[in-house]
Formats: C-alpha cells, sequence, structure tokens
C-alpha cells in the first residue's frame, strides 16, 4: 500500500511516499498497570476478554492503511480511537495519526479478526520522530465525536501514558528500536471518555505542545445494508 504524506519539520515542508506492506497495531500499550487495566475493563464491558499479554501486536493487512476521509463498515457497532503511527523512510523514523477503526460487536468474538475488519485510517501530515523524541511524553492525542449535533470530546491524554515507540518496535521486531523499512506501527490509545461508543464522525489530533503545531484528520464511516 502506497501512502502519501507532507513532511511538516523546522526547516519546511516536503512531500514523500511510502510503501507499507506490512501494518501492525499495538495493543494494550499501557505505559503503567493503571492504564491497562482501565482499557480491558473498558473492553470487557462490552465482552472482550482479557488479553494473555501486554502489550500485544497485531498484523493486520496492509490494505486496510486508508487515507481517505470517509469508511464503510458493516453493522453500527464499530468505533475508532485515536493513535500516533509511525513508520520509516530512507531510514528515519516519522510519527504521524491513524485510528484503529474497530468492530466491537466482533472484538468480543476475537480481537485479532476485529481488526481485520475495519479500514484504518491515517493522516496525511507526518513530522521527523528526532524533532519530537526528546519531549515525546508532553504529546497529547485527541479525538472528538459528534453527539446529539454536537462535537465532544471523546478522548484526550499524555502520551506519557503509553508506551514509547521503541519499547513497542522493540517488543515487535525482537531488539531492535528502528521500525524497518515497509513497516507501519499503530502505537495504542488513551481510554474514551464515558466509554466506547460509536460515532458517524471523528476527529483525530495530535497535538505538540512545545513546539506547537499540530497533526488532524477527520474521517465519516457509512454504515452498509447487512444485505442490499
Amino acid at each position: 500500500m502506497k501512502l502519501h504524506f507532507t513532511i511538516e519539520s523546522k526547516n519546511g515542508a516536503s512531500n514523500i511516499d511510502v510503501d507499507i506492506d506490512n501494518l501492525v497495531v499495538a495493543g494494550w500499550a499501557g505505559r503503567d498497570r493503571a492504564s491497562i487495566e482501565h482499557h480491558i475493563e473498558e473492553l470487557a464491558a462490552l465482552g472482550v476478554p482479557r488479553p494473555s499479554a501486554v502489550p500485544l501486536f497485531y498484523r493486520v493487512s496492509e490494505s486496510l492503511a486508508f487515507q481517505g476521509d470517509h469508511i464503510q463498515v458493516v453493522g453500527a457497532e464499530t468505533s475508532g480511537e485515536v493513535e500516533t503511527f509511525v513508520f520509516t523512510k530512507d531510514g528515519k523514523m516519522y510519527v504521524s495519526l491513524a485510528s484503529d477503526h474497530t468492530d466491537r460487536k466482533l472484538e468480543a468474538t476475537g480481537v485479532a479478526l476485529s481488526k481485520q475488519i475495519c479500514a484504518k485510517p491515517i493522516a496525511t501530515t507526518a513530522w521527523p520522530f528526532d524533532e519530537v523524541a526528546d519531549h515525546w511524553d508532553s504529546l497529547i492525542v485527541r479525538s472528538f465525536i459528534v453527539e446529539g449535533g454536537q462535537q465532544v470530546t471523546y478522548q484526550e491524554g499524555a502520551l506519557s501514558s503509553l508506551r514509547k515507540p521503541a519499547e513497542l518496535i522493540a517488543g515487535y521486531t525482537g531488539g531492535s528500536s528502528l521500525l524497518p523499512e515497509g513497516t507501519g506501527m499503530i502505537c495504542g490509545t488513551v481510554g474514551a471518555i464515558g466509554g466506547i461508543r460509536p460515532s458517524r464522525n471523528l476527529t483525530l489530533e495530535l497535538f505538540d505542545p512545545v513546539l506547537n503545531r499540530s497533526i488532524r484528520h477527520d474521517y465519516v464511516t457509512e454504515v452498509l445494508p447487512e444485505v442490499a
């Protein structure tokens, strides 16, 4: 899957194309036991079994990586969640933004299968990882949904609550802190305010309070009928 990014750096903007042939979702990626347990309990309320270990890495089809603003799903019980997305190009790592959109009904049956069902929306802007590495913990992820005709905050939290990419990458690769070329990793999420629930509209944001900049991505979910 070829992805296109505008790289926004301290030195200006540039464009790159990235071939992703290995897409990985890091699950249960909280840094401390309390945040992990919160997410486990959130999902347990939906019938999702406790994980066998933390973190876990789910390999999903590279074709699910999607940079548009409209996805289609079957059934009304899907929802997204804001996560950082990291990848490597020409030996340099970059960070962007993604949504691990998941079928929550199916998740109660099999987590790996539920993650394979839905497209994973990915932003079209990225930053050089080395520009944020020294203040990674201060970065903030947020998501917003529309309820009752109003946009409300669905998730918000500093990345200090999640494992750093280097730790996740080392866990996945067996020791390397640099993600291999061709691999994209979705790096874990923060808890949902008011519980996990579907929304047709989702806005994602990665905010850097040190350099005062954001990456944002909006998408809409269309629910398809089970029988046409």
